[in-house]
């Protein structure tokens, strides 16, 4: 389970005269819980890539908390890490490496022996539909590969949490059928609480048990589809979202701003 209470992160732009701080995150609280999928859905710009990096202790919340299985990130960033594996969106992979090389490299660096790591890569490549790949170097890897190949690597010891920030970006259709699927096999056939960042409305459709949406850094709803639906009294789910995201008041210009 991951919970994230009332996060906050400023950051300054700029230098002299023209610095100005920014509020990137103002206030985002939710709860991802076991077993299921959590999506965080926003227009960009909305706080969701900063909300994620404090969740994964790359950045520190100028205030709020996020705690891993009962384990603060900010007090306790190893042990917390340690019960996550986080696919950014900066998959970089070591392109002289295969992709088993890649994700036993991980392994080590989370403690795991040569040999548990090489046969945890053996069983995620059956999992990702991978197993051709896995003695390839990733150099000349297609974007669903590399994508395949960074998530192995984020799962390879077995962590219980899952943070995803917008995976299926520059995937083809099949590579974002195949990462929805995986997703689906992880936690309906090992429980994992899984969180998920996207602004795409079909993807919170189709993948996600619970919503949270967030608006200039903010949480401003949470539910399943269904219920942020009946909430907005909309049908249409992208109507729903810019309601939410933007208002009522919404027109075409603030929903083709989340493009």
């Amino acid at each position: 389970m991951i919970q994230i209470r009332q996060l906050r992160k400023a950051f300054r732009q700029g230098r002299g005269k023209s610095a100005r701080t920014v509020q990137a995150v103002d206030g985002v609280d939710f709860t991802a819980a076991d077993g299921r999928i959590t999506g965080l859905l926003g227009p960009n710009g909305a706080g969701k890539t900063t909300t994620l990096r404090i969740a994964a202790a790359l950045i520190e919340a100028d205030s709020g908390h996020v705690v891993v299985d009962g384990i603060d990130v900010a007090q306790r960033p190893a042990a917390a890490l340690a019960r996550m594996g986080v696919l950014s969106d900066a998959r970089g992979l070591y392109p002289r490496l295969t992709a088993r090389e890649n994700i036993v490299y991980y392994g080590r660096l989370q403690g795991m022996s040569a040999a548990a790591a090489s046969a945890r890569a053996d069983l995620l490549a059956r999992t990702l539909d991978m197993t051709p790949l896995l003695d390839r170097r990733t150099e000349g890897f297609s974007q669903g590969e590399r994508m395949k190949t960074a998530l192995a690597r984020a799962l390879v010891h077995d962590p219980p949490n899952i943070v995803l920030d917008e995976p299926t970006n520059g995937l083809d259709v099949l590579a974002t059928r195949a990462l929805r699927e995986a997703l689906r096999r992880l936690r309906d056939d090992e429980g994992k609480c899984i969180v998920f960042s996207t602004h795409i409305m079909q993807e919170v459709e189709r993948l996600c048990d619970h919503v949270v949406v967030v608006a200039q850094g903010r949480t401003v709803a949470a539910g399943s589809v269904a219920e942020l639906a009946a909430a907005s009294g909309e049908t249409d789910f992208e109507e729903t979202f810019v309601k939410l995201a933007f208002g009522p008041s919404a027109g075409p210009t603030a929903s083709g701003s989340d493009a």
